[in-house]
């Protein structure tokens, strides 16, 4: 059993791993984003939650068209492996996401690693 109290402090801090799955959480101030047209976890599909706040999600690369996806508190977003993302804060409050990975895509310090590393 593993339990951690997530504070949604830090802009992005990995929570734990559990064999092959990895939890995060990922807080953006209003107006910034994380990510862009050629962000990707090659190997890891993402799971992301909105705990509050609102924003905005593009998925996809620019050359095909990127389709948008608004995020609000309850919306539930699975950005699959190597789908280019971005994630945008469009509010006036912070964006809180907590955030699933399989396989696990960070280190401990929030650098990507692994199978889940960018291309």
């Amino acid at each position: 059993m593993r339990s951690k109290q997530l504070t949604f402090e830090d802009e992005f801090r990995v929570a734990f791993n559990v064999r092959d799955v990895q939890a995060a959480e990922m807080t953006l101030a209003a107006g910034d984003s994380t990510g862009g047209p050629d962000n990707t976890h090659r190997g890891a599909d993402q799971w992301l939650f909105v705990v509050d706040g609102c924003g905005e999600a593009l998925i996809g690369s620019e050359a095909a068209g990127r389709e948008r996806v608004p995020l609000e508190r309850g919306a539930l977003l699975v950005i699959e492996r190597g789908e280019a993302h971005e994630i945008r804060n469009t509010g006036d409050a912070p964006l809180k996401t907590l955030n699933f990975y399989y396989p696990p895509a960070f280190d401990n310090s929030g650098e990507p690693v692994g199978p889940g590393k960018s291309d």
